[in-house]
């Protein structure tokens, strides 16, 4: 039951389960207004129900509330910076650094004060009063807890949750027909832990299949994971799942090669990319017993596919193949007779004397045999779909357009909306298009070659068409589907706010989550950025570093540990050590009045991973905003109040050595949460031409809102207030990014 908090957090509420309001203890206003005090300290109140169910509920559930809230909104954390009363600049120079380093080279001469970590600051060089550790090699000495609270100026409302909720909650998750981000993911696998698997569901999903099968396969029913698998494809990206924690089969040379970049260092004899090449490389081999073996052999035998097809199927991940059967010794198991399918298979396999459908469409499109390609792409409508817009380049929009509608009603409607949004980003001549490839950070990429080759009306036709296939077929959809009622309400902010396709966040968000490219009003005049690492870890050199590019019209400036002031910006502090078990922190704050006034349009914030290696898991990022001033300890600095927190997110498995986690628009007094891995150590590293290019999208999809006025518009539905609609979708009901995307299954 506790692990069900934590979850109802993430949806803006919280999980009180009737076994707390069943026990003998009369109600309690006193302990709830208590309670209710921790909860304004930390941003929020309660909903009706949910002040009457505190009121109800036991004593211990109560404080497993508080400790839960406490956790997840980093009041047990140490949030001390390397300066005391940062909001005022301790006057640090780079010469202040070149008299330490050198009074520290030759420790016989000069005087000054000997810190713990053993340099020497010599004097009228760094103000030692102002810091908490050493300001020349940024290792903390102090640690200090949160003063300030209850300084935010709009408090967000807090719902009950109750065990239907939570079971409700672990139906849409399964039932998405976009993939999980990582705060889905992780929340699918708590409730299936607590949760028997809904009977009947379908699962469209391979990335939610993956974690389905493996909360069976941890309870022992791996016999029972073999209904959910329908191609050898699926059993491939469940073991590479179960080996690596990735969802998704990423190239063995792709996780090498970036772990050895993100350990590379711009000082020489600080590199350790060989070593971790080595250690990345040697984690990736593959061990298994001969019963996991024998469990892969049944799975593999009882796939409901011929051995050509299987092998087919196989085919494009072969060299992975090749290794895991191996390592599982399948062609031992092969030999006996209960395996006779699978020898089949393997023997052919080896062979290669199977047809690959991939290699047949090339073939056929290389010597410009339309008919034939396009015949072979219609018996996979998912693959065509995905490859529409290079095709209507090579072979011709009109023919394309027409044989890709006789197939579009089996294309998922994710596909159909994805198509619709990218078509104008990808059919303009000129520049370049942002990219993730899988595993991979951002990229810029020139634009298809072939679009010299069409004019500039040719080109707006086949965005037309593409659009009218995709919303046209998206609003079908909705027509078939039974309404609600008669009239519907869509609140103006789900009109800003993204549909979440193709947006495959890696960090998680404990606190209410937000879809990619959402925008946060800022209300005051500062923005205070923070970043927190390294608790629960023993002392060590552990660099991180919070940064933000500021972008005037032909121009950037930095605020960094390389830069802590710049015009409208201020930072807290390099620290490049964590202290034992606690952690520490970095902050910046942005003024939004002398940024306005300076000229400046973006302000782009990023965390780097200054040591060796990629972010530190549990990193914890985000922004506060308040309208009201927002304060800074004078006796330690710290500055951190989650009562003024507006989005945050943690760090979870990444191969990021970069992380963009948003941008402020400083005309509009918005910042957009957006998640943009990038390599180098630091923030000079990040592309700001990408992440503009990103932006623009992110700016060119469909929002939730506009696909709400096209189910309207096929069902007929009138426009109506909150209060008398059938349908009601406010932006609180967005915030369950699987809730949203059920609009578009089927």
């Amino acid at each position: 039951m506790y692990t069900l908090i934590p979850i109802a957090l993430r949806q803006q509420a919280l999980f009180v389960p009737a076994s707390a309001l069943q026990g003998p203890e009369p109600a309690q206003p006193a302990a709830a207004a208590a309670f209710v005090a921790d909860l304004a300290n930390a941003g929020f109140v309660p909903s009706t129900a949910l002040l009457k169910a505190l009121q109800s509920c036991s004593a211990s559930w109560r404080a497993s509330l508080r400790q839960v809230l406490q956790e997840v909104t980093g009041q047990q954390k140490n949030w001390t910076p390397l300066v005391r009363g940062w909001d005022v600049p301790t006057g640090e120079s780079f010469l202040d650094h070149v008299t330490t380093f050198f009074a520290n080279l030759f420790p016989g001469a000069g005087s000054g004060v000997r810190l713990s970590c053993g340099h020497r600051i010599p004097p009228r060089t760094f103000p030692l009063e102002r810091y908490n550790g050493c300001p020349f090699c940024g290792t903390p000495f102090a640690v200090g807890t949160i003063e300030y609270s209850n300084q935010g100026g709009t408090l967000k409302v807090l719902d009950l949750w109750v065990e239907a909720d939570a079971e409700a909650h672990l139906r849409a998750l399964l039932a998405s027909a976009t993939a999980l981000d990582a705060t889905q993911a992780d929340s699918l696998k708590k409730l299936l832990a607590h949760f028997p698997l809904p009977a009947g569901l379908s699962i469209k999903m391979k990335e939610t299949v993956m974690l389905v099968i493996d909360a069976l396969v941890d309870e022992g029913r791996a016999a029972e994971a073999q209904s959910f698998f329908t191609s050898p494809n699926d059993i491939l990206r469940y073991l590479w799942y179960r080996h690596t924690g990735f969802l998704q089969v990423l190239r063995p040379g792709t996780i090498i090669k970036r772990s050895r970049n993100n350990s590379r260092h711009l000082v020489a004899p600080f590199d350790r990319s060989a070593t971790a090449k080595a250690v990345t490389k040697a984690s990736l081999k593959l061990h298994y017993s001969r019963r996991q073996g024998r469990t892969v052999a049944a799975w593999l035998n009882a796939l409901p596919l011929s051995a050509e097809k299987i092998c087919e199927e196989m085919h494009p991940k072969r060299a992975l193949w090749v290794r895991f059967i191996r390592a599982l010794r399948l062609a031992e198991h092969s030999k006996k007779e209960v395996f006779a399918p699978l020898r089949t298979v393997l023997d052919r396999f080896y062979r290669g004397d199977y047809p690959v459908w991939q290699g047949q469409v090339d073939r056929a499109r290389s010597v410009r045999d339309t008919e034939t390609t396009l015949s072979l792409l219609q018996q996979r409508p998912g693959a065509f779909a995905r490859s529409l817009f290079a095709n209507m380049l090579w072979l011709g929009p009109q023919r394309v357009t027409a044989a890709f509608a006789g197939v579009q009603a089996a294309v998922p409607p994710r596909l159909l909306l994805t198509l619709a949004m990218y078509a104008d980003l990808y059919f303009e001549r000129g520049g370049s298009r942002v990219v993730k490839p899988l595993g991979g950070v951002a990229k810029k990429i020139p634009v298809h070659g072939l679009l010299k080759a069409y004019t500039n009306a040719e080109l707006e036709a086949m965005r037309a068409a593409v659009r009218t296939l995709g919303l046209r077929a998206v609003g079908d959809r909705f027509a078939r589907q039974a309404a609600k009622g008669h009239t519907i309400y869509i609140d103006p902010a789900l009109y800003r706010i993204p549909l979440a396709i193709g947006d495959r966040s890696e960090t998680l968000q404990d606190l209410p989550s937000a879809l990619m490219g959402t925008r946060f009003a800022v209300d005051g005049s500062t923005l205070r950025l923070f970043m927190q690492w390294g608790q629960g870890l023993p002392a060590q050199h552990l660099d991180m570093d919070l940064s933000c590019q500021v972008a005037y019209e032909g121009r950037s400036a930095y605020c960094s540990f390389a830069n802590l002031v710049t015009t409208g910006c201020r930072h807290s502090g390099d620290i490049r050590s964590i202290p034992a078990q606690v952690g520490t922190a970095e902050y910046i704050d942005l003024d939004l009045d002398v940024l306005s006034a300076a000229g400046a349009r973006y302000v782009t914030f990023t965390c780097n991973a200054y040591s060796n290696g990629s972010i530190t898991p549990n990193l914890v990022v985000g922004w506060m905003n308040s309208r009201n001033p927002m304060r800074v300890s004078e006796r330690t600095g710290v500055a951190y109040d989650p009562s003024c927190v507006q989005h945050m997110a943690r760090i979870g498995q990444s191969l990021a050595k970069g992380l963009v986690f948003g941008v402020l628009d400083v005309a509009a007094r918005e910042v957009i949460w957006l998640e943009l891995p990038f390599g180098g150590q630091l923030v000079q590293g990040m592309d700001a031409t990408a992440v503009r290019s990103y932006l623009q999208k992110l700016g060119s999809k469909l929002t939730v809102g506009e696909l709400l006025a096209v189910k309207a518009e096929a069902q007929g539905l009138v426009p109506a207030t909150a209060q008398e609609a059938d349908e009601v979708y406010t932006a609180g009901w967005a915030r369950d990014t699987a809730a949203v995307t059920a609009l578009i299954a089927g």
